[in-house]
This record gives structure tokens, C-alpha cells and sequence, in this order.
């Protein structure tokens, strides 16, 4: 399963991201509601973990929001208040189920264990194609006509970002934090990198498509 968690409190976020990664979900994680809502109406994901009080704006807003674009991601919201009429607002709104803090990790992955079991089709992330061009998220793969090659976590995870936002000027720092974390330190040199890795691979299976430079603003993926 791959999960999103959305929390503010950036020490509790890393012991859950490492608890989840360590229990074998695949994990990515964000700090303000206004990167959680962008990451999970840009992404596929098996659960969203959405705390409640967040900046930018709040888990119940971002909630609310996914789910009058049919967004149904099922969702756990985390949160310090435990009143009846909190748990219900969080319920009316969208929300899978609800979890109060502080909370024992092992109780995080039960819930997650019950959602996979109520919920259908979470184990594949579905495939994407524009224009012919076929990405398995999952597997890594790319495919074209009869051409077919895997590529590395990192070259999978940032064209699948360009695939789901064909045409759309993607800004150097959306990218960043989408394929290395919004808490990472990794410098733009490396993102140029794997531009490069990726117009390589388009090349060499003769993809319809193109990753175009916006100069001091990021890049596109344009079809030919």
C-alpha cells in the first residue's frame, strides 16, 4: 500500500513515516494542508493519514475539498480533539475513520490493515498512458508499441508526476517535493539529473513525448 501522511508535527511524522516504512508501506509525507491537497489530487494513493490542525489550511477543508471531486482515497484523520461532535464533524466530512492522539503506532496499523480489507483494488497503483505511452507506478515500467524498459524509483516517481500533469508548467520545487519529500534536502542538481535520464529513456523507446525546459520555472511534458 502506499500512503500519504499529512502532519505538522514534523518529529511525529518521521517516527510514523519510519514506522510505516518499516511495517513495508511506501510512504510519502507533507507538512501543510496546502501541499496535502496538492499531492493527493495529483497522486494515487491506498490511504491518506490526515491530521486534523494543519497550516494553510485544515484537514477538515482539505478533506471536504477531495471529496467534492470524487476523490475517494479512504482517510484516516488523526486529531487531538476527542469531543463526540469532533468525531462527528470529521465523519460528515469524508473522513474513513478517525483516530485520536497520542495514539500507539500498532493501532495506526490496525486501522490501515481494516481499511485494506474493506476497500477493493488497493494493491496496484492503476497504470498510466498518454499518447500511447504506458507507465506501471508499481512496477516501474515503461512501455511503448513493443518497446518496454523499467526504470529507477526515482525516474518512475517524477514522470509519473509529468503524466498526470501532461501540458502543465511543473515549478522546479512541486517536483522536488513530490519525488524526494517536501522535508528533503536534496539539491536541484540532482533533479536536472534525472531530467536527463528521463529524456534518454523517452528516446530510447521512442516515446511520443517530450520533457520541455521552462526556463527559471521548471518543465512540461508535451506530446509530439
Amino acid at each position: 500500500m502506499k500512503i500519504l501522511l499529512i502532519e505538522d508535527d514534523k518529529d511525529l511524522c518521521r517516527n510514523i513515516v519510519l514506522a510505516l516504512n518499516q511495517s513495508g508501506y511506501i510512504t510519502e509525507s507533507c507538512h501543510t494542508g496546502t501541499d496535502g491537497l496538492f499531492l493527493a489530487k495529483s497522486h494515487s494513493y491506498d490511504a491518506i493519514i490526515l491530521d486534523r490542525m494543519l497550516p494553510e489550511m485544515d484537514g477538515l477543508t482539505l478533506l471536504a475539498s477531495l471529496r467534492r471531486q470524487h476523490n475517494t482515497t479512504p482517510v484516516i484523520l488523526a486529531t487531538a480533539l476527542n469531543r463526540l461532535g469532533d468525531r462527528i464533524d470529521g465523519l460528515d466530512a469524508g473522513a474513513d475513520d478517525y483516530i485520536v492522539k497520542p495514539f500507539a503506532v500498532e493501532e495506526l496499523m490496525a486501522r490501515l490493515r481494516a481499511i485494506a480489507r474493506r476497500s477493493k483494488n488497493l494493491q496496484l497503483s492503476p497504470a498510466l498512458t498518454l499518447s500511447g505511452l504506458s507507465l506501471d507506478p508499481q512496477q516501474h515500467l515503461l512501455k511503448y508499441q513493443d518497446m518496454a524498459l523499467t526504470l529507477s524509483k526515482k525516474e518512475s516517481a517524477a514522470l509519473e508526476f509529468f503524466m498526470r500533469n501532461p501540458g502543465q508548467i511543473l515549478p522546479r520545487s512541486r517536483i522536488l517535493s513530490y519525488v524526494w519529500g517536501s522535508d528533503s534536502e536534496v539539491e536541484e542538481g540532482n533533479l536536472d539529473n534525472y531530467i536527463y535520464f528521463l529524456r534518454r529513456r523517452l528516446k530510447s523507446i521512442g516515446a511520443p513525448v517530450r520533457l520541455t525546459t521552462i526556463h527559471g520555472t521548471g518543465y512540461r511534458l508535451d506530446t509530439d
